[in-house]
């Protein structure tokens, strides 16, 4: 009965809301555990882990293993087809409503490019610029625009070209994909989408439209050029967790038309670095690293406004120590540093107060000055041929 548990997401005002559109949580902080109980997902656990680790011969990427990404539906079955020799191809997207993409854009990139890597597989890009015309103050023309300034970026993250098809939905819809969409729609009541969505009577139909373009990617049939006589293949979907209604649906759908369920790996939210309340704002250039900020914007930025967990006073940070719940600084460096064993080390002398907030500033100025500079660099590299 996936139908009742998969689409329902109605909650009450004092809950915390999390859809495509919006995340905003109870008193700021998401509770992410009541997110999984809530959308009927299974968390990512340690033998999940070992798992791929076994699969693949190398060490789980530090997403996984650090549990940015948390959540799946489906992953273990995934796994058990891989293991019998069957592929999978891997979907994944981007909403392209901004010029330049913060480092929460590229997280899911950033692994979906390891997925890629470890496993061997195909992977499709979904830029849908025609949900940003329909959800933002767009033209076609600047959606059209900021999805081929987006993909510059994405390709930046280095992909595999070979294996590889980002198409923007404005020029690729058609053919066999409308024919899934179509197929999809009709079997989606307005009941059901408004329940899953939260869509109310004020909205246009365009919206109300949408939710089968983001969905027939999860089908190979859709890309006739990439997987001709490959129905059968599986797909898996790196996203964070507020896409997660739209392959909800997408999953009770799925049979209905004789093909197999996508299944999902979901990241946590990258936090604003003024504080967990849910994602940044592109409105507040300040509450992100954005991968055209330079080095002094880096420094800047995470001197100002990098919420720290550290004490008010040198004398009181020693003795009591960092929280480091609610410190920024160490959070970012969860997603961002390499070295297990250095970050264990920060943490426990930053926890312990032997450690300053302007020290543990300073190693995360550093590794992401890295990663936007290297990243900046094969951007410049992404050339119109390509």
């Amino acid at each position: 009965m996936e139908a009742s548990t998969e689409t329902n997401n109605k909650f009450s005002e004092e809950e915390q809301v999390v859809t495509p559109w919006e995340v905003a949580g109870n008193g700021g902080k998401i509770d992410y555990d009541k997110l999984i109980d809530r959308f009927g997902c299974q968390r990512i656990d340690q033998s999940l882990v070992q798992r791929v680790e076994k699969l693949t011969s190398q060490p789980a990427h530090v997403f996984l293993r650090r549990n940015v990404f948390f959540a799946h539906r489906d992953f273990a079955e995934i796994l058990d087809a891989y293991e019998k020799g069957e592929n999978f191809y891997l979907y994944t997207g981007r909403g392209p409503s901004s010029e330049a993409l913060h480092l929460g854009h590229l997280i899911p990139f950033m692994f979906t490019k390891y997925l890629q890597e470890a496993f061997k597989v195909p992977l499709v890009i979904q830029l849908t610029d025609d949900e940003k015309f329909l959800w933002k103050n767009l033209t076609i023309e600047e959606s059209r625009r900021l999805a081929r300034e987006n993909a510059k970026d994405i390709i930046a993250c280095g992909f595999d070209v070979s294996k590889t098809f980002i198409f923007s939905d404005f020029d690729y819809v058609g053919g066999a994909f409308y024919r899934n969409m179509v197929q999809i729609g009709k079997r989606v009541t307005y009941n059901q989408v408004v329940g899953i969505f939260g869509f109310i009577g004020e909205d246009h139909i365009g919206k109300v439209s949408f939710p089968p373009v983001q969905a027939a990617p999860s089908f190979p049939s859709s890309f006739p050029h990439l997987f001709e006589g490959k129905g059968n293949l599986r797909c898996l979907i790196p996203c964070a967790i507020d896409q997660d209604p739209y392959f909800r649906m997408t999953r009770d759908v799925a049979p209905k038309i004789g093909y197999n369920k996508p299944a999902l790996i979901e990241s946590s939210f990258f936090p604003a670095l003024q504080g967990e309340t849910g994602k940044m704002s592109a409105s507040d250039p300040n509450s992100a690293i954005y991968v055209t900020d330079s080095a002094k914007d880096i420094k800047n930025k995470v001197n100002r406004y990098a919420f720290s967990g550290g004490q008010d006073s040198i004398e009181k940070h020693r003795q009591l120590g960092a929280n480091l719940e609610v410190d920024i600084p160490i959070k970012y460096l969860s997603f961002f540093l390499e070295d297990d064993a250095e970050l264990e080390h920060i943490k426990k002398e930053y926890g312990a107060g032997r450690m300053l907030t302007g020290e543990v500033k300073q190693r995360l100025i550093q590794v992401l000055t890295e990663i936007v500079e290297r990243h900046r660099t094969a951007r410049a590299n992404v050339t119109e041929k390509i």
